[in-house]
């Protein structure tokens, strides 16, 4: 028999949580564009891996290196587990990290530990509370609170909305985000949940005050596929392909960098799509389904070990390109695949 007095067992909300934790093994993308996008080879090297700096700035603070733990889950006792082991992770390697999103907690007090917990095991860490973009300057400031968050969150999710059994579509949300951004004590990014950001709706953040985005491209953790298993007949399958890869936001985005900081997510799986992704413009790459699919195969030590080796080969990578930091890298030559080409200039877009 489950224990009636804990709060997980019969809450609707966690067992959604437990629902897209198990899905998310499943419902992958296929491709996130990144390996449209080719370095050209140079022979002759002039940087060395220990002469390669790694670090960058965005949200107010500069960090080691570019890799941060994206947004995943809260609200369930497995989503506690998870948080908890993703927090040992980021504090071991100095990573920023994100929680799940905050809504439920912010009414169900009992569900709070399952993200505090990454307060609790990486104190001293930068942590990103994140909530829906339908909520208050005032649910905003509770959902920082909780956490002592270093910044905040904010998710846009309108395809996973349509799909999902529960969801619910406003068109109000840029409203609360420029009444969220204009109240903020602390930084705030408007992320995607993996469906990409075009120019337009970049122009419309940056017209609000967003001076920091998370792109969150097709290729990832597919919350259409997620949400369409969930719905009775599974009526929304025509979906799954939709949005922008990761590669096509990064190119949209390409105005936004030149005021803003951008950071890239969606179907992050090795350490040249984390080059890649800098190169494009990116100041960091965030990681989330992938690392969530290591924790269930190989546990924290081997998702752990996982990190450092991603850690370890970035600076040879830099050095393979003959980059000693960021700023270089942004201008070592490219290639392009032609499908890659053929949407820039449908787009009316620049190849960088």
């Amino acid at each position: 028999m489950p224990d009636t007095k804990h709060p997980y067992p019969n809450n609707p909300y966690s067992r959604r949580k437990d629902e897209h934790i198990a899905l998310a093994t499943r419902f992958t993308g296929n491709g996130n564009g990144l390996t449209d996008v080719h370095f050209v080879h140079q022979s002759i090297p002039t940087v060395a891996a220990t002469q390669v700096d790694l670090s960058t700035h965005f949200l107010g603070r500069q960090f080691p290196t570019p890799l941060y733990i994206n947004a995943m889950t809260g609200g369930s006792a497995k989503g506690k587990e998870i948080n908890g082991q993703l927090a040992q992770i980021a504090g071991r390697f100095h990573l920023p990290m994100a929680v799940g999103s905050l809504s439920a907690a912010l009414s169900i007090p009992a569900l709070t530990d399952s993200f505090t917990i990454v307060r609790e095991k990486n104190p001293d860490g930068f942590i990103l509370a994140n909530i829906g973009a339908d909520k208050s300057p005032t649910e905003a400031r509770r959902a920082v609170a909780l956490l002592a968050a270093d910044a905040l969150q904010i998710h846009v999710n309108t395809v996973q909305e349509t799909v999902m059994p529960e969801g619910h579509v406003a068109p109000d949300w840029l409203t609360h985000i420029a009444a969220i951004v204009q109240e903020s004590a602390v930084p705030v990014v408007v992320k995607e949940v993996g469906f990409g950001m075009s120019q337009e709706t970049l122009l419309q953040l940056a017209a609000v005050g967003v001076t920091t985005v998370d792109i969150s491209g097709r290729g990832g953790t597919n919350f259409a596929a997620i949400e369409n298993a969930r719905r009775p007949g599974h009526t929304y399958d025509y979906l799954a392909d939709w949005g922008l890869t990761t590669a096509q936001s990064l190119l949209e985005s390409q105005s936004f960098q030149k005021k803003g900081t951008v950071l890239a997510s969606g179907g992050i799986t090795n350490p040249l799509d984390v080059l890649t992704a800098l190169r494009l413009g990116a100041a960091g790459v965030g990681v989330a389904g992938f690392l969530l699919r290591s924790l269930m195969h190989v546990g924290l030590n081997g998702t752990s070990d996982l990190v450092f080796t991603w850690l370890d080969q970035l600076p040879a990578l830099f050095a393979l390109v003959n980059a000693r930091d960021i700023t270089e890298l942004r201008r070592q030559p490219l290639w392009w695949e032609p499908e890659m080409s053929n949407y820039a200039q449908q787009r009316h877009l620049s190849l960088p």
